[in-house]
């Protein structure tokens, strides 16, 4: 979501700067002199090669404030899409946040529960991609957690367990620091 959100505010930006680019080219005066024009134009591509070198290097304000929030996440539990090493599919669970990585944008996450099998009691590390991750509203502050309607999909936890299925929500919580009822969605 932080990803959709980032990603959004990025084209907002470009399509502000367009817009601002066309309006400047308006109040131009037209029919300037040929060597004014050219020293126009060189300024317009070195512009454009300064920007695509400070974009390479440089994220915008909104882009750097959502590394910085993804930085802040280590230590903490969130949602992971993993492959196991034998599986066939994808599966959620929920591991802690040990590093990430700003210029690669990969999480280093740890899966603390050991699985199902009697021989893999060790606790298993991932790197994955920003958009593996799903990280949960903080437990000191439920002021900014979302609301589920009914019929939203979503992630739910198994009991006692750091495994996470898909399901349906049915009906909203009563109290705020409640449960919601959800149906499980069907393994396919």
């Amino acid at each position: 979501m932080l990803y959709t959100q980032a990603k959004e505010l990025s084209e907002s930006e470009v399509n502000i700067s367009t817009q601002l680019l066309g309006q400047l080219d308006t109040l131009m005066p037209s029919g300037t002199p040929g060597q004014h024009r050219r020293r126009i134009a060189e300024g317009e591509q070195k512009k454009k090669r300064m920007k695509a070198d400070s974009d390479i290097t440089r994220p915008s304000p909104s882009l750097r404030n959502l590394l910085d929030s993804l930085a802040n996440l280590k230590g903490e539990q969130v949602a992971a899409r993993v492959r196991q090493e034998e599986a066939e599919k994808e599966e959620w669970v929920i591991v802690k946040v040990i590093h990430f990585d700003k210029e690669t944008r990969v999480f280093e996450v740890l899966d603390e529960e050991p699985g199902d099998d009697e021989e893999s009691s060790e606790q298993k590390q991932y790197k994955l991609p920003m958009s593996h991750i799903i990280p949960f509203p903080k437990r000191t502050d439920l002021t900014n957690a979302q609301e589920f309607p009914p019929g939203k999909h979503v992630l739910a936890v198994y009991p006692g367990t750091t495994a996470l299925y898909k399901a349906t929500v049915v009906q909203t919580r009563k109290v705020y620091n409640t449960n919601y009822f959800v149906h499980k969605h069907k393994s396919k």
